[in-house]
């Protein structure tokens, strides 16, 4: 299917970006590294980087696991189930306060910096720009990847002409000596097309999702490894493991609903829990010759944000909530509908307050 070739180039764009953001940058900005002040501390920063990997990695592949084991349950295998609405809603709106609250102002910050020339990257708001130009992309991705494997699917499942007894809502077949037979594959080949495109559907959301999602882990991955201030560094364990528990059941719950294959899932799961604790190792290797205050440092960390960020938003507004909430299975039940945008409120809350101390 679409998923090695997906998950070969999520795995280039990572380590594009890793590549770019870990060769020591240097410029003629006048701004200068931050935290020289605070070598005497090098060693208690080391120590709470660890902390950080392994708090991260636990996080994040709990957060990952937990939707995907939920699943398997049989009382949980109906894609309809109240449960099943509501951790759904519950990380839409924590993709959509990870896209809004933390990476689109990380990008905005990172194109409007004083060491980028102004009259370039003042005079224009690229981030929001390249933001929404990746969201287009990403809608035009979809919707070509998914009329691709739909005329695919219409091709390889024509309708069978059995002689002159065909009728067009079943057919009908009158053999010699057989009597009267009925068969009726015309709505029979209509669900398996409706459950292949849903099911193919799926597989397309969650792994744009987790290309998204895999862009801004090596991000702030890097941040944290380059940073060299235990006082920086000690809200930004707690705050960072909670981001990533979060963003793994939002993930994880488009992975359930995939239905992938117990290797393919594996493959996700481990690409989302361990591209940050990779990022802290890769910029704690770099610390030394690393300035993220230069040109091209900032130029690249806001692109790759911005278009997270615009892939994120799409994923979450379009593919998550607008699909479920328009449900009618969700629209017959009152409780439900409220339990649903009250989980809906409270995923993207949890997440916005972790802005407050996790600046990222």
């Amino acid at each position: 299917m679409i998923t090695q070739p997906l998950l070969l180039k999520i795995t280039t764009l990572i380590y594009f970006s890793i590549l770019f953001q870990s060769t020591p940058i240097f410029a003629n900005c006048t701004c200068e590294p931050q935290d020289k002040d605070h070598q005497k501390t090098k060693h208690e920063a080391l120590a709470y980087k660890l902390v950080a990997i392994a708090s991260i990695l636990c996080a994040s592949a709990l957060g990952i696991v937990i939707p995907i084991l939920l699943n398997n349950f049989k009382s949980l295998q109906n894609d309809y189930s109240s449960l099943n609405f509501l951790i759904k809603a519950f990380a839409a709106g924590v993709i959509l306060a990870t896209g809004f609250i933390h990476i689109l102002p990380d990008a905005f910050q990172s194109l409007t910096n004083p060491c980028l020339n102004s009259e370039i990257f003042g005079s224009f708001p690229f981030a929001g720009f390249v933001s929404m130009m990746f969201a287009i992309f990403t809608l035009m991705m979809e919707s070509f990847a998914t009329g691709y494997h739909r005329r695919a699917e219409l091709r390889k499942a024509q309708p069978v002409n059995i002689g002159d007894g065909e009728e067009n809502d079943g057919i009908h077949t009158h053999g010699y000596g057989q009597g009267h037979e009925h068969i009726s594959h015309g709505p029979h080949i209509l669900l398996e097309r409706t459950n292949s495109s849903s099911l193919i559907r799926h597989r397309l959301i969650s792994q744009i999702l987790e290309l998204g999602i895999l862009v801004h882990s090596v991000i702030i991955g890097i941040s944290l490894g380059t940073t060299e201030n235990p006082k920086t560094i000690k809200p930004l364990i707690i705050a960072l493991s909670f981001h990533q528990f979060f963003e793994g059941m939002g993930l994880g719950g488009c992975i359930s609903q995939a239905k992938y294959r117990a290797r393919t899932i594996a493959i996700m799961v481990l690409f989302f829990t361990l591209t940050t604790p990779s990022g802290i190792a890769i910029g704690m290797m770099i610390s030394k010759g690393y300035n993220e205050q230069s040109w091209a440092a900032l130029i690249v960390q806001g692109v790759l944000n911005s278009a997270s960020a615009g892939i994120l938003i799409y994923m979450a507004l379009v593919d998550l909530l607008a699909k479920d909430f328009m449900d009618p299975n969700l629209h017959s039940s009152f409780k439900l509908q409220i339990l649903a945008n009250v989980s809906l409120v409270l995923g993207a809350s949890c997440m916005s307050l972790l802005a407050k101390w996790g600046g990222t």
